[in-house]
């Protein structure tokens, strides 16, 4: 099947077969292997992605599902390159070990800083329910967020 999306700020034209999820669709068609993929049920969070906005797990969309679709994976968090105000918070709270889960928090955490960047601790823990991290606490991945919330304010307040 012809799908047409955007990812990551760029166009892409793809044939796929039917039932290709969009997360082995952006790894093995687009190269993008910054989404993970583990449980492949939905459960453990690695391949949550953006598509229109809102957070979703990759192993679960069909790639024809998105057909028209706006989708940011991890690596088109940094337009220019440069580390996110979320992804620098990480770095300064330790917010991460072996990395492997890392690019499903960062994106579950962009789509609900982007939404909401007021949000409290325990609605981002409640969220991060979805994300299961086995290297680390997620105290210090709170603490990132949090911090991170001042810069996702700054970008939603409208210019003057």
């Amino acid at each position: 099947m012809k799908i047409a999306l955007t990812v990551n700020g760029r166009p892409a034209a793809l044939d796929v077969a039917p039932r290709t999820t969009l997360a082995d669709c952006l790894r093995h068609a687009l190269g993008l292997t910054g989404t993970h993929l583990a449980c492949e049920h939905g459960v453990c969070g690695a391949c949550t992605i953006i598509v229109d906005g809102a957070a979703v797990r990759g192993c679960l969309t069909l790639a024809v599902q998105a057909d028209g679709a706006e989708v940011t994976t991890v690596e088109g968090l940094a337009g220019d390159g440069d580390l996110t105000p979320l992804q620098e918070a990480f770095r300064r709270h330790h917010a991460l070990q072996c990395g492997f889960c890392t690019a499903g928090i960062l994106t579950t955490l962009h789509a609900l800083l982007s939404e909401n960047p007021d949000v409290e601790a325990d609605e981002i823990r409640e969220v991060l329910s979805g994300n299961i991290c086995r290297c680390t606490g997620y105290i210090p991945i709170v603490e990132a967020a949090l911090e991170a919330r001042a810069a996702y304010r700054r970008a939603s307040d409208p210019a003057p």
